[in-house]
C-alpha cells in the first residue's frame, strides 16, 4: 500500500516497472540488472534451476555456520546445548519495536533475550571466541508500512537497537523484516546502512546480519542490503512449503512436482542480482513438516493442512513401531509414514543425511557458509551436531547417518 509522498521519507516507486534508486538496483518485471552492470544481465525468469548463473573462477568456501536461537527454545538446558554446538556465531531471536518506535520490554523475546538465560548464551559463546547477534523483526505489511514510511520512526528503531546491543554485549544485529511491499525495497537497504553506520559509531566491529526470502523480493532486499553494506546475507532456504502446501520438503534441491523454486533457484536469484557470495550463508531448516496424508507413500497426497514438525519435540515417533522411514532421494528429504488411527500422517524433515547434500552445494557455490533455522531443534539428537562440527571444520561429512 502505497502511503503519500513525504519529503522525510525515501521516494516508493509503483507500477509495473521498479527502480529501486537507493540500494543502486534497476528492477523490472521479469529481470533484475545491477546499475554498472550490462543491460543483458542474466533475468530472473530465465535463471535455469540449480545452475549457477556466475561465470567467475570459483570461489574456496566458508564455514561460517550462524544458528538462531528462537526465544521459545532459551530455557535451562539451551546453554548447555549451545556449548557444545560449532557455531560462529548465535543469533538470539528476538526483539521488536512497539508503535512508538521503542524496543517493546515486555514482549516475551525481549524477556528471553535479555533474561539470565540469554545472558548466559552471550557469555558463554563469547568467552568461547564466538560472535552473538541480537536479531530484531518487524513482520506485517502494515508495521512495515508504517516503519518504511517515517524516517523519524525509524530512527527511534536505530537508536534503540544501539542500546539493546550494548546493554546485552553482543557483537551485532540480525535485521528480520518480513512481508514488505516491494516499494519499499529502496527505503529498506537504507535502514540497513543507517543501522550499521549507528552501531559502528558506538561499536567499531559491530555487524550487521540481514535474513531474506528465498523469492524475487528477497533477493532484492539481499541485494539492497549488501549494498548499503551488510555484513552478512541469511538466505532463508526453507518455507518452500508450509501448512497450506501439498506435502514435501521445506527445502528441497529438486521438487518432486515439478516446480522450480528450490535451493538452486534461489541461489541462482541471489546470483543475478549480484548478491556477493562471500556474504552470504545458505540457511537450512532443523525442522520439518507433518501432513495427514491419503497412505503411506512418498508423495501421498494430502487430507488436511499441514503443522511444523520439531525432532526433538517428537523423538518418541521416531522410535515408535509401525512408523516407516523413507529417504525420498528425488527432493533429498526424510520421510515418515505415521500410523495414524485408520489414516497416515506423512512427516517430511531434514536429517544430517539430507543437510549433508544442502552444505555440499553452499562449498560448491563458494558461500561464507551455512545458518541453521533454529539450534535447539535437534537437542537428544547429537548426529545434529556431529554434522555442523564436521562442516565447520571443513571435514568430510560423507559418513554421517
Amino acid at each position: 500500500m502505497a502511503g503519500p509522498s513525504r519529503p522525510d521519507r525515501p521516494r516508493r516507486f509503483s507500477g509495473r516497472a521498479r527502480l529501486i534508486a537507493a540500494a543502486g538496483i534497476v528492477a523490472t518485471v521479469g529481470g533484475f540488472a545491477l546499475l554498472g552492470r550490462p543491460a543483458e544481465a542474466p533475468r530472473i525468469a530465465d535463471a535455469p534451476s540449480g545452475v549457477p548463473l556466475a561465470t567467475a573462477a570459483p570461489r574456496v568456501p566458508g564455514h561460517e555456520v550462524y544458528g538462531f536461537v528462537p526465544y521459545w527454545e532459551i530455557d535451562d538446558s539451551i546453554a548447555a546445548h549451545l556449548r557444545t554446538t560449532d557455531a560462529t556465531t548465535i543469533g538470539l531471536f528476538s526483539v521488536t519495536h512497539d508503535g512508538s518506535g521503542a524496543i517493546d520490554t515486555d514482549q516475551s523475546g525481549y524477556r528471553r533475550v535479555a533474561g539470565p538465560v540469554g545472558r548466559r548464551i552471550v557469555a558463554d559463546a563469547q568467552a568461547a571466541g564466538r560472535r552473538v547477534d541480537v536479531a530484531w523483526t518487524s513482520f506485517g505489511r502494515t508495521k512495515n508500512d508504517r516503519l518504511f514510511d517515517s524516517l523519524e520512526l525509524q530512527g527511534k528503531v536505530v537508536a534503540g537497537l544501539v542500546e539493546v546491543r550494548s546493554d546485552l554485549g553482543v557483537d551485532g544485529v540480525a535485521v528480520d523484516v518480513e512481508e514488505m511491499d516491494e516499494g519499499d525495497v529502496p527505503a529498506f537497504g537504507l535502514f540497513v546502512g543507517r543501522l550499521r553506520t549507528a552501531l559502528r559509531a558506538e561499536a567499531p566491529s559491530a555487524t550487521v546480519t540481514v535474513t531474506t526470502g528465498a523469492g524475487p523480493l528477497g533477493a532484492a532486499m539481499a541485494a539492497a542490503a549488501a549494498i548499503a553494506g551488510a555484513d552478512r546475507i541469511f538466505l532463508m532456504g526453507y518455507d518452500y512449503r508450509t501448512a497450506g502446501s501439498e506435502p514435501g520438503a521445506s527445502a528441497p534441491l529438486v521438487r518432486r512436482d515439478g516446480q522450480t523454486r528450490a535451493l538452486g533457484w534461489s541461489l541462482d536469484l541471489y546470483a543475478a542480482l549480484g548478491v556477493p557470495i562471500e556474504r552470504t550463508v545458505l540457511g537450512l531448516p532443523l525442522y520439518g513438516l507433518a501432513w495427514p496424508v491419503v497412505s503411506a507413500d512418498v508423495g501421498a497426497p494430502s487430507t488436511g493442512r499441514g503443522d511444523v514438525w520439531v525432532p526433538r519435540r517428537n523423538l518418541e515417533t521416531l522410535d515408535r513401531p509401525g512408523v516407516t522411514a523413507t529417504y525420498d532421494a528425488v527432493e533429498d528429504v526424510q520421510h515418515l509414514a505415521v500410523p495414524d488411527g485408520d489414516s497416515w500422517q506423512a512427516v517430511y524433515y531434514d536429517t544430517p543425511r539430507s543437510l549433508t547434500r544442502k552444505l555440499h552445494e553452499a562449498n560448491e557455490r563458494g558461500l561464507a557458509g551455512a545458518g541453521f533455522w533454529a539450534l535447539g531443534y535437534e537437542r537428544g539428537l547429537p548426529a545434529y551436531t556431529e554434522l555442523i562440527a564436521a562442516f565447520r571444520a571443513g571435514r568430510s561429512m560423507a559418513d554421517l547417518p
